[in-house]
């Protein structure tokens, strides 16, 4: 080999240069890395700023959703509440008219026992005043007359109240009697059926 000295500083410029151009080729590959490395980042960070604005999204359409459900619960349940609240007034209302229907039905009762013991007393004080006033011509003693209506009289005391027979006419008080009892049966049935 030669020992030039310009031919080794020319080999020896060559390799500097080739050197720094690898330094050179190396810096750039390492900034475009560098530089697709932050492209990457900014795109993944672009893409989960995307992701979180759809969570985000999402969450506020499920909440309203949640909001929505629950305004239609509570309206649900208000209008549940009117309905068993109407309910409870139509039946206490049927429970007072029942109690009124049933007051007037006693009342009616009293009054119809009240009117069939006056016939009853009525019609005793006939059946005494015409056995007293029997007249011997028509084929009866009348000691024997007046002997049997003191004997009616005295029996129903010991035997217990008399039972008059039915009263003719307009006024039968077996009829109220009998619409007492049916009042106070339709009564006893309301109330069965408000209590259930």
């Amino acid at each position: 080999m030669s020992q030039d000295p310009d031919k080794t500083g020319t080999v020896a410029a060559g390799e500097q240069a080739t050197q720094e151009w690898s330094a050179e080729r190396a810096e750039g590959t390492a900034a475009r890395d560098e530089a697709d490395a932050q492209a990457r980042r900014t795109e993944a960070e672009a893409r989960a700023a995307e992701l979180r604005e759809e969570l985000a999204v999402t969450d506020e359409r499920r909440v309203e959703e949640e909001h929505t459900k629950a305004q239609e619960a509570v309206a649900a349940a208000e209008k549940e509440e009117s309905k068993k609240e109407r309910k409870r007034r139509e039946a206490e209302e049927r429970r007072q008219a029942a109690e009124a229907e049933a007051e007037r039905a006693r009342e009616h009762a009293a009054g119809a026992a009240e009117q069939a013991r006056a016939t009853a007393a009525e019609g005793h004080r006939a059946t005494v005043s015409g056995a007293a006033v029997s007249s011997p011509g028509a084929g009866v003693d009348p000691k024997a007359a007046a002997a049997a209506g003191a004997g009616s009289r005295a029996q129903p005391e010991q035997a217990g109240p008399r039972v008059s027979p039915p009263a003719a006419g307009p006024d039968k008080p077996e009829l109220y009697l009998a619409a007492a009892f049916a009042g106070a049966f339709l009564f006893a049935r309301i109330l069965k059926r408000i209590a259930e």
